[in-house]
């Protein structure tokens, strides 16, 4: 009877397992039982890859034996690259090693280095010898007839490679979903770069343009036909989703500005990158190395305070700057170096915001603080400068010898100054109960729920121009420092136009535990002590009292 009531619990016991079997077979599920839901992609991003018609694929070069940190971030890539496998069959991967081979490596190198991915120089010390590695953290995705290349490490010049790290892997699925969108989205906004009023040419923001092309239609757009048809042009402007005003330098007029107030108050979005005061590099680069900075009048001052924001003619002097290339010496012995700047502002940026989280600084030059005011529209501080701020009024002569003088910093104890401010909301005209400069049709006193960023410096989003070609917007080539400008602006366009929430990925906060490099170091011999010498230590002890016992028994 026991041996049937055996054979029954064991029948049973294999069908059960075939059972589970089968069913985990036919069932696939996966939990994300992370506190921070890391491995959990938002709707957006499965909204974009849920209507996939053709193969993507995906080919990433963070391949090979990494530093731990790398092999973190290799790591996290293929969870992510995982998960939305699991939501589209059409995704397929490759992770290829560029360097591997020997007779391709130099060849490949070239050729991800021409394509626009800049390689990773990792230098390790850990074991007292010096040694380089390359390293490309970066991947290619193709969709139909297009391409685009994917950044797997957000590099910063202020933050540690683990700081890269951590920063790399809360903005991974961003990264991805961002560049499956202009694989899989076209282009439907459209973007006016507002001319005729003394702007950057297009040669000084060749960089934002061609940055911003693979995500929406861009074209040029001039005032000048507010003069003889105001009405016409406002109608025209108003087919754009968005105007960019890059460092006007001639006043607008009465009509113009109505144009501009209706394009709002229709729903318009705006990027101003505007300046009170009139000073440049430029400017003091002649004989004398001598400029004077005097206040410059756009005639905006009533448009901007309408919408809750004062521009002070004043420049913004910080501690915490970037530097100026200059020859320091006499004659043939003199040698470019780099020498802090104090006009040049490197901005800190809101953490709290999809724009500004995990930004590099963003440099600035002769840039004007920026006054909130009480209104019914929204505010949020986008970036700053540092607590250790002093403002300059003008008009100020301003020369390069004075960055050889003797600085005084208990004087630059102004605290941090608002140096880019979105503003969201709906917005009052600013010729509500005025007389209008020009009739026009439909005049709105109060706009739809719209988005405007005011920037205080038009040099953000200027990129050098050397020998006619033009630079890349935020690198520097003499002190070799890249910042976070084209970063900055790219989010602000995004999240001006982002009608899906895709922006707002990058404010998912993801945890990432390290060991502390310099604690291992000082206990090293230690562990290694415990590890290794304790156990047989252990192991002779018991080895002495079995012996003993053994003796004392049995003898």
């Amino acid at each position: 009877m026991k041996n049937n009531k055996g054979l029954i619990y064991t029948a049973l016991v294999i069908v059960g397992l075939f059972l589970v079997n089968f069913i985990a077979s036919k069932v696939y599920q996966r939990f994300d039982l992370t506190k921070d839901n890391r491995y959990t992609l938002s709707e957006t991003s499965k909204s974009l890859i849920n209507n996939l018609d053709s193969p993507l694929i995906i080919d990433v070069f963070l391949e090979g034996d990494f530093p731990s940190e790398f092999r973190l971030l290799q790591t996290e890539v293929k969870q992510i690259i995982d998960e939305f496998q699991l939501e589209a069959k059409q995704i397929f991967i490759n992770y290829i090693n560029p360097i591997e081979d020997e007779t391709t490596r130099k060849r490949n190198i070239e050729e991800l280095s021409n394509s626009g991915l800049e390689p990773y120089i990792n230098t390790d010390n850990s074991t007292g010898k010096v040694t380089q590695e390359i390293i490309f953290p970066w991947a290619f995705a193709s969709y139909k007839d297009k391409t685009v290349k994917i950044p797997l490490l957000k590099r910063s010049i202020t933050q540690g490679l683990q700081e890269q790290i951590t920063n790399s892997i809360q903005t991974l699925e961003y990264a991805f979903a961002d560049g499956f969108s202009k694989l899989v989205n076209p282009k439907a906004k459209k973007i006016a770069i507002l001319k005729g009023n003394g702007e950057l040419s297009d040669a000084y923001i060749a960089d934002f343009l061609k940055m911003m092309q693979p995500y929406y239609n861009i074209a040029p757009f001039t005032l000048d036909s507010v003069a003889t048809n105001p009405q016409s042009t406002l109608d025209k402007l108003n087919q754009y989703d968005l105007i960019v005003a890059a460092k006007p330098s001639v006043a607008f007029s009465e009509n113009e500005k109505l144009v501009l107030d209706q394009y709002t108050m229709n729903g318009g979005k705006s990027l101003w990158l505007t300046e009170s005061v009139i000073m440049d590099k430029d400017s003091l680069y002649n004989d004398a190395s001598t400029g004077v900075s005097i206040m410059r009048d756009l005639k905006l001052n009533d448009f901007f305070f309408k919408y809750g924001i004062r521009i002070n003619p004043s420049l913004v002097k910080d501690l915490y700057s970037a530097p100026i290339m200059l020859a320091i010496g006499e004659g043939s012995n003199a040698q470019l170096q780099p020498i802090q700047w104090q006009y040049s502002p490197l901005a800190a940026s809101n953490p709290k915001h999809p724009i500004t989280k995990n930004l590099s600084l963003v440099k600035y030059d002769f840039t004007s603080p920026m006054d909130t005011l009480k209104n019914g529209v929204k505010k949020t501080i986008l970036l700053q400068s540092s607590p250790r701020s002093k403002l300059e009024g003008t008009p100020k002569q301003i020369s390069l010898d004075n960055v050889t003088e003797i600085i005084d910093e208990t004087t630059f104890n102004e605290g941090p100054q608002n140096l880019a401010v979105l503003l969201e909301g709906e917005f009052t005209s600013v010729y509500d109960k005025r007389v209008l400069p020009f009739n026009t049709k439909d005049y709105k006193s109060k706009s739809t729920t719209t988005k405007m960023v005011i920037i205080s410096d038009g040099d953000v989003i200027k990129n050098e121009v050397v020998r006619n070609k033009p630079q890349q917007l935020g690198f520097d080539e003499l002190t070799g420092k890249a910042f976070g400008n084209k970063e900055f602006l790219l989010n602000t366009v995004n999240y001006l136009l982002d009608d899906t929430g895709l922006i707002n990925i990058r404010t998912k906060e993801i945890s990432i535990p390290y060991l502390d490099s310099e604690k291992i170091k000082g206990t090293k011999g230690k562990w290694q002590l415990i590890n290794i010498a304790l156990p047989l230590v252990l192991l002779g002890l018991f080895g002495f009292a079995f012996n003993y016992y053994r003796k004392k028994k049995y003898t």
